[in-house]
Order: structure tokens, then sequence, then C-alpha cells
């Protein structure tokens, strides 16, 4: 008798600790970026489950016609009343019938915005507002925020400037030719859309402040300053001499609304310039931060920094993911933030409170000129962490012996072992995770009914290699490592496939055809028509390498031009053999489900597989993964995301493999889960890129009826 009422005890709990963890949230919905309203990349729906999960077939393909050499698409689509609402690689918007993939209607922005080839960057996804027969798409394009009728496609004109609002104005800011992408969508609470931005990484940066505007009117209704303002709180955690041309501090990764606590949640990146802080002495804030906002007013109501004076590009890499968990027999309402660290920070959304403790941990210190590093860095006790922590002796890939000895040869001169050791002029540094984490922009699931947190990663060491400015003895090699020298290298090689090497350019382009590329941009490149006519010709000239004027010394040394580092970072570098193999040993993808009522992980597997290295008779080893999961009520767990071209499915207790299926093309992105006439729908885009072949696809998978 005991024995069953215990069970039924049990039973019992676990009734509550759903109906607890569910709060007013419809997990049937997908029409945010994250899926439901909390962000949580969570489906409740269940008629595809662990038992039927391998009769999935393909249900429409939608081709948009419009994919380039190295294009992508990074969108996760919404569904809204049928409609399936996303974005093509050239960043046109549309909208298909969700059960059919048809068609209903296609906006190309720039029919508004003129420029046919203009750059605009990547688009993650559309943000969906309604009040009564108002129905808006509004999406990002390149610096600009625009709506259009969300049944018909077309611009509303009132909103903003004729259906536009120009995201480089508004920044209480004297300056407005900066680089800014909407790469990530906004949120909505209330009229208000709150939206943040992608930035140039380099010292020409705009500030990264927080905005939220008027989603009919395209007012601006509140501002929150990452980068203080003179008297306001964080002011004092920079140089004043410096901070009014310091930018970055973004929110790139896009954010969460509770809407019932009225706080908006918002991560942010690293200032710049992001490898030398010179300029920046203090910690920073609100870089490298989780803010919680007055989602009414903008105001701050409490604030995490996981990086002080962040020297390693550690930007919070994803939105946030709204929580409910059990810990010592309560009930949290918590915000749970993922890290490139391949590190979850969990606080109590109200009050900022840990919900385990953070330990502020000695760190060695920089050894560069005019930089201070920050004497500590916080680290929480847990939950624990989803990858590993150091790229020790032992995890130098020794897969083969040629292998292992092409990447020591690299390593020869580069320090090891710690991953808050700081750049050095003196020798490399491996960091681990890489710049592209860790965790990355497809941000982490987390199922409300078991409390588990699902989350991939990337587990592949960089190399950062840092160089003295050549203190403008040649301009043109100062605009150039400005402005190019992050992505291409100093030495103008690159990081092939993904970024091409800039020697040879003379053999392919006219002075003409350069300088009109390097204002429009293309495929990743971004436009750099924000820097002036002279500067960008004397960055065609060495490019080009003829005989490069001496440029306008005046304009470059003037009171607007932006600082330049002491120091330039060699070019983003992933540590590869010769064949393009991750230098460590594998897994180099792996997929974790955490407990997050413990902190403790459930389990962990590799994620990805390359064909060549399986054919050679070893494991699969995992690839580097872009985009995020979806955790179901059918006990599946859904994720494409790797450079294999393939979309998974997993049991979500256990993490074993149940299902994949071969894609166009690499599905960068995160899935939507949806139900339309009865029928369960999983939906990927296949845009490809990063180095794998570019498709224009988006594939639904459904059971056969």
């Amino acid at each position: 008798m005991k024995i069953i009422k215990a069970l039924f005890f049990l039973i019992f709990l676990g009734f509550v600790a759903c109906t607890q963890s569910s709060e007013k949230t419809d997990y049937t919905d997908w029409s945010h970026y994250g899926g439901p309203a909390d962000g949580s990349r969570y489906s409740s729906l269940n008629q595809i489950n662990k038992e039927n999960v391998n009769q999935l077939e393909v249900a429409w393909t939608y081709r948009t016609g419009d994919a380039t050499e190295r294009s992508q698409i990074q969108c996760q689509p919404i569904v809204v009343n049928g409609l399936l609402y996303g974005t093509t690689p050239k960043l046109n918007v549309f909208a298909v019938n969700a059960a059919t993939g048809k068609e209903l209607w296609r906006f190309d922005p720039f029919q508004i915005l003129g420029g046919e080839n203009s750059w605009a960057g990547t688009n993650r996804g559309v943000t969906y507002w309604e009040e009564g027969e108002d129905k808006r798409i509004l999406f990002g394009a390149g610096n600009w925020l625009m709506a259009v009728d969300a049944l018909t496609g077309q611009p509303i004109t009132s909103f903003g400037d004729g259906g536009k609002i120009d995201l480089r104005k508004g920044l209480d800011t004297e300056r407005e030719d900066f680089l800014i992408v909407a790469n990530a969508p906004g949120v909505i609470f209330k009229n208000k859309i709150i939206i943040g931005m992608r930035l140039s990484e380099g010292l020409d940066a705009a500030p990264g402040h927080i905005r939220a505007y008027n989603v009919i009117t395209g007012e601006r209704e509140w501002i929150f300053h990452t980068i203080p303002h003179e008297g306001g709180f964080g002011y004092d955690t920079w140089d004043p001499e410096f901070i009014q041309k310091i930018g970055g501090a973004n929110n790139w990764a896009g954010m969460v609304v509770d809407q019932e606590k009225e706080i908006v949640f918002v991560p942010t990146g690293s200032a710049t310039y992001d490898f030398w802080g010179g300029y920046r002495k203090g910690d920073n804030l609100f870089a490298n931060s989780l803010i919680a906002i007055n989602a009414n007013t903008g105001e701050r109501i409490w604030h995490f920094q996981a990086v002080h004076h962040d020297v390693w590009d550690r930007d919070f890499p994803a939105n946030p993911n709204l929580i409910r968990i059990q810990k010592d027999g309560k009930w949290i309402d918590a915000v749970a933030q993922i890290s490139k660290q391949g590190m979850t920070y969990v606080f109590d959304r109200e009050t900022g409170e840990p919900v385990w403790p953070i330990e502020e941990i000695a760190m060695p210190q920089s050894e560069l000129a005019g930089e201070k590093t920050a004497a500590t860095q916080p680290i929480p006790t847990l939950p624990e962490p989803f990858m590993n922590m150091t790229f020790q002796d032992q995890d130098i890939l020794n897969l083969k012996p040629e292998w292992e000895a092409d990447i020591r040869a690299q390593l020869s001169n580069v320090k090891i072992g710690d991953t808050w050791a700081p750049p050095s002029a003196e020798h490399g540094i491996v960091l681990f995770p890489g710049m592209d984490g860790g965790g990355e922009w497809g941000g982490a699931s987390f199922d409300p009914t078991n409390q588990t947190l699902y989350v991939n990663a990337n587990q592949v060491p960089w190399l950062i290699e840092m160089t003295p400015n050549a203190a403008f003895e040649n301009i043109g090699q100062s605009i150039y490592s400005t402005y190019c020298g992050n992505c291409h290298g100093l030495e103008r090689k690159g990081n092939p496939p993904s970024i091409p090497s800039l020697l040879g350019l003379q053999e392919k382009y006219k002075p003409d055809s350069l300088a009109e590329l390097l204002r429009k941009g293309r495929g990743a490149m971004p436009a750099f028509d924000h820097i002036s006519e002279e500067n960008r010709k004397v960055l065609v000239n060495f490019l080009l390498d003829k005989q490069a004027d001496s440029g306008d010394k005046k304009e470059l040394e003037s009171e607007n031009a932006p600082l330049s580092p002491r120091y330039f970072m060699n070019g983003y570098k992933r540590l590869v053999t010769k064949e393009g193999l991750y230098g460590s040993n594998p897994p180099w993808g792996l997929l974790t489900a955490i407990d997050m009522n413990t902190g403790k992980k459930k389990w962990q597997v590799t994620l990805g597989e390359i064909d060549s290295l399986s054919a050679q008779g070893f494991e699969p080893t995992g690839t580097e993964n872009y985009g995020g999961p979806v955790a179901t009520a059918g006990g599946v767990l859904f994720i494409a995301a790797t450079k294999d071209e393939k979309i998974r499915a997993f049991d979500k207790e256990t993490g074993e493999l149940l299902w994949e299926a071969k894609l166009p093309a690499s599905g960068h992105a995160t899935p939507a889960v949806y139900e339309m006439n009865g029928k369960q729908f999983l939906v990927i885009a296949c845009g490809g890129g990063k180095g794998t072949k570019s498709s224009d696809a988006y594939v639904a998978f459904s059971l056969p009826d």
C-alpha cells in the first residue's frame, strides 16, 4: 500500500511540475523568434513522436530562386494564421501557405530602398504584430527596419519614413555614417517593437544602444544606452576621455520579453576594438551583459556582466530562454543565458539574483602596451559547462601523425591551456571555445515539462595573433587593417573557403569596379559606404597593389575620424590542418541536455559527421554547427545546423539518434514546428554557406497521410 501511495505521489508531483512550469505560454504557437512567446524553441505538439519520427517525408519545398555564391538563409520562419513567413538569401520577405508551401506574396525591400545589389547582411527572422484588422510583419534589411502588411506584403507607408526607419539615426550621437545591420528580429511588447543591431567590429562602430519604436507610427519611444552617457549608471566603468568614440556593446543575437512581468531581457556583445581595449579602461558596462530592462520605459532593472573588459570577442551569442525550474523545493521564474564560453548563466527574472553562485576568479593579465585587462572574471558554479573548457596538449588532433605534426608546427609560438589567456604580440594564443562558440546564435531549447535545456555547441580551437599598428607609415595598410584586417587577416590571405583571400585582386577588378564592390558589399562582406571617398580610394589602391596615394592625413587624424588601435588582431583564424580539419581531437560538434533543476548534464552526444573521415574508419567526429534545436512533447529533439547537410531527430531523454534526412544544403538555421489542418510540420531553411554550398530552399517534413 505504501508503494502504491508513493507512486501516486510521484505521478502527482510530475503533474504539478508540468502544470506549474507551463505558465500561460501557448506552446502550440510558433509566431515568435524562438517559437513560442518565451523563446523556448519548444512545441507541445506530439503527432510526430519517438515511435513514428523515422517515417517523416518531405511534404513540400519552397525555392526562393535568389541564392548566390556564399549566400545564406539563417532565418527561423514563423507561422501565424496558416501562413509561414520568412526571408530569402537576398532578404526578400515572403508568405507561403504553411500546409503546401505555395507562395502568397513576396516583397523585395529594395523596391523602396533602391540599389538592387545593395548589401544588407543576413536576416534571422521576422516579427509579427496585430491589433484588430491591422496585421504587420516587421523585419530588418541592412540598416533599415521596415513594415509590410502581413496579408498582402504591401509596405505600410505610414510607418516611419514611407514604411522604413533608418537605424543609423536616433542613436543620440553626432555621427550617423555607421555600418548597421538589423539581423536578429525585434520583439513585441504592447505597441512597441524593441530591437538591437549588428555593428562593425572596429573602432568605427556605432554604440549598440537598444531602442523601442512604436509599431504603428515608427516613432522612437525609448532608448537604453548600452555605452552610458555622462552621469548614467555604469559611466564610471569607462575611460571618460574616449568613451564617446567607442562603439559596440550591442544586441545582435536577439532578446526575449516576459509579457507578464513587463521585462525585456537583452544580451549584449563586446565593445570595440574587440581585442585591444586601451581606449576603454575599466569593466565597460553594459558590454557582454544580460540586461533586464523595463519594457515600458527602457529603464534598467538589473544587469549581469559575464566578461569584464572583453578582449576575446566573447559576445552573448543568442537570445535568453525564459524558464521555470524547481530548486530546493521552490519554483523559480528564471532566465537562462548560454554563452560562447560554453557556460550557462541563470538568474531570478525579477531580482537578477543568480540561481547558483557565480564566483569571481583571478585571471592572468595582459602584456600589451596600453592594455589593462580585468583582474577577475565571473564563473558560474552551475549549470555544468556544455563543452570542454580548455585546450591542452593532450587535446591536439592526433587521429593521424601527419595531422598532429601539422598542428604542432602551427603551435610552436602559441600559448595553449588557458581559456582566459589575454591576446599577446609576443606569441599567439588558442581561443577555446572559439569565436563562434561554444554556444552560437542558434540558441538553446527549453522543455518546460521536464525542465531540460538543450544546447548545441562548436568545440573548435581558434587562433588570436596580435600585431603592432604600423603607426600610419603606410596609410593604405592602416585603412585596410581598420576595416578589413579582422576578417581577411593583415596579410590579406583570408580563411578560405568561408573568407576568401584578397591577394591578386588586380586580376579580377579594375579600380572602379572594386570601389563599387566596397561601396555596396556582397554576400557576407558588408558595404563600406560609411567610409570617406578619399579613404576608399586609398584602400582600393592598396588592395590592387598600386602605388597608394598618401591620403588626406588631416582627415585621417581629424577629430571626427575613428580611433585606431595600438595593436591589430591578424584575422579570424580557426586552427586547422592543410586539409581543413580542426586542430583539436573530436568531437567538434556537440549536443547536450542539462537538467535545469539540478544544473547537471543529463546526456551529451556528437552532432554531425564528416563522410570522408567516416570512410576512413573514424567514428563520427561532429562538425561546426549553426542553428538551434527544437524540443517537442512527442519526446523528439530536432536539429539541423551541421555542415553535413542533414537534419536529425534525437530522443530528448537519452540523446539516441532516431532519424536523419539529407537536405538540399546545410540547414544553418533553427527549425519551425507547427500544426496545419490536423497535421504536424517540421520546416528548416536550407541556405548553406559558411564554407558549404549555398542554396535557396525551405523544406517541410510531415508524416505520410
